[in-house]
């Protein structure tokens, strides 16, 4: 007799995911006028406190709170995505099984879903969203 092991897609490795800051940037003056909304713009006006960065105003965006280059785009399972349109774009991931995850786009048909996830268990390929659009049998 042979069994299928069915063994679950482990992370090459998974290192720790620092965030520099966890707080959104939020636009001078957002809080004071409805019509501002907290979307980040760079203040450019020549008196603008914020841009002048005294003390006890906003913060703004700079290169200095970007992810570590390790961490950067990995998702909290350890896996960076890679977006997958049919079967053959699957089988990219034939020998990064353990650094990539693969997630279906989101205008592929159920019936080739259904494939590709077929498809990725053969290959031992994680599906990030492999339950998207199943139907269960016992509709009846």
């Amino acid at each position: 007799l042979i069994y299928k092991i069915n063994m679950v897609v482990r992370p090459l490795v998974k290192h720790l995911n620092v965030k520099k800051r966890t707080k959104k940037f939020i636009r001078h003056q957002s809080d004071r006028y409805v019509k501002v909304k907290a979307n980040w713009r760079k203040p450019k006006g020549i008196d603008n406190r914020v841009r002048r960065r005294f003390k006890g105003m906003y913060k703004m965006p700079k290169i200095g709170y970007g992810s570590a280059t390790k961490t950067r785009h990995v998702c909290p399972d350890g896996f960076k995505k890679f977006v997958v349109h049919n079967v053959k774009e699957l089988e990219v991931l034939l020998m990064q099984n353990r650094t990539f995850a693969s997630e279906i786009a989101h205008s592929v048909s159920s019936k080739t879903r259904k494939t590709i996830v077929e498809r990725a268990q053969q290959l031992n390929i994680k599906v990030t969203n492999a339950n998207a659009r199943l139907r269960s049998e016992a509709t009846d």
